[in-house]
């Protein structure tokens, strides 16, 4: 590691950079034991120091297109059901390989269910092999990744394994992403590049309510949800609970979507980014005077090309003067950068009245 590798100066905060240090930390020390922001919020909050990121290429694979992006190695944090766990930086880890994954014709990005792995040879020898977790980044929104270990600089051949999904799809989706394809890159792991990459210290505003903006990733899509006003059917409201945004929905003739009568849907967001919140589990309660319409239903949870990941079920019907109750049973089971790690745990119900 060379001793020109300063931190570069940071827009959110204050840093005062000398050469080799982050606050104190030296710069292998800051990324692989990075501080940590103390009596974090139960919410999403501005971290202790963001991580930049370059890319080795994009390209499509099928109906996909892919992006491989890489940073430091650093922790991160997966979900099983309603636990989180911390994965730390081994000793051997060599990089962040992060994936991004989008529907190539609409550009709606796809948090699939049926897994995504990244395969890494040299030389057309096994090198490295892992799971590539969904992820949320404030700064890279919805992508899939992990920590890699690599055998010293030099040139790698990456396969990005994206299998089938069983989701629900909807529109012009109904029936695609049913294969699994591979995605090929050719990259030349280099540490000075990797050294290049931005670290950046957020200062007095680390720990506060807050999100780094997501960044421009030369077209890349970040998952950001669509725009409340372009989304169809009657708005019912919007609720929050555990930091996370609901809003909730119904198109009256849901034959578009397969179902007779009504569908009910929900789009679910982080906050300040506005990134879809995928693999929930949610339920809705439909009453009407005094009577149970749908009674703790799970809505599904569906791809679709303008509503991109929502949950959703068919209805009767919504009146006004019914009330919607929406409950979460199953906490998002994606991994999450810092900022991220203390929101979208533990629910309250939510009530919307029509």
């Amino acid at each position: 590691m060379k001793r020109r590798d300063a931190i570069k100066t940071l827009g959110i905060g204050t840093l005062a950079a000398t050469a080799g240090c982050l606050g104190g930390f030296e710069r292998q020390s800051a990324w692989r034991d990075p501080p940590l922001v103390e009596d974090r919020p139960a919410a999403v909050y501005l971290p202790a120091i963001t991580e930049g990121m370059k890319m080795y290429g994009e390209t499509t694979a099928g109906p996909y297109g892919v992006a491989l992006t890489y940073s430091y190695p650093h922790r991160f944090w997966t979900a099983a059901g309603s636990e989180l766990q911390k994965t730390v930086v081994e000793a051997d880890d060599s990089i962040h390989l992060m994936a991004s994954l989008w529907d190539a014709e609409t550009g709606t990005v796809l948090p699939l269910d049926a897994g995504v792995s990244i395969e890494i040879l040299r030389d057309g020898d096994l090198v490295s092999e892992e799971v590539a977790y969904p992820m949320l980044s404030q700064q890279m929104g919805m992508h899939y990744g992990s920590n890699y270990v690599l055998d010293g600089e030099g040139d790698y051949e990456a396969r990005v394994h994206v299998g089938g999904t069983s989701l629900s799809r909807t529109g012009s989706f109904a029936g695609r992403f049913e294969s699994a394809e591979t995605a090929t890159f050719e990259f030349a792991f280099e540490t000075d590049d990797l050294y290049d990459v931005e670290l950046r210290r957020l200062g007095d505003e680390a720990g506060s309510r807050g999100a780094v903006p997501a960044m421009e990733m030369m077209g890349v899509p970040t998952g950001k949800a669509p725009a409340v006003g372009d989304l169809p059917g009657r708005h019912l409201g919007r609720q929050t609970s555990a930091d996370a945004l609901f809003d909730a929905f119904v198109v009256d003739d849901g034959s578009r979507f397969g179902v007779d009568g009504a569908y009910l849907y929900v789009s679910a967001r982080t906050p300040h980014n506005e990134f879809v919140l995928p693999m929930m589990g949610v339920r809705a309660t439909l009453e009407r005077g005094g009577t149970t319409v749908l009674d703790g239903a799970r809505l599904a949870r569906t791809l679709d090309p303008d509503l991109s990941y929502h949950y959703g079920a068919g209805v009767e019907g919504v009146e006004p003067g019914d009330a919607l109750t929406l409950s979460v049973d199953v906490p998002p089971q994606v991994a999450r950068h810092d900022g991220y790690e203390t929101a979208f745990m533990t629910f309250e119900p939510m009530r919307f009245e029509v």
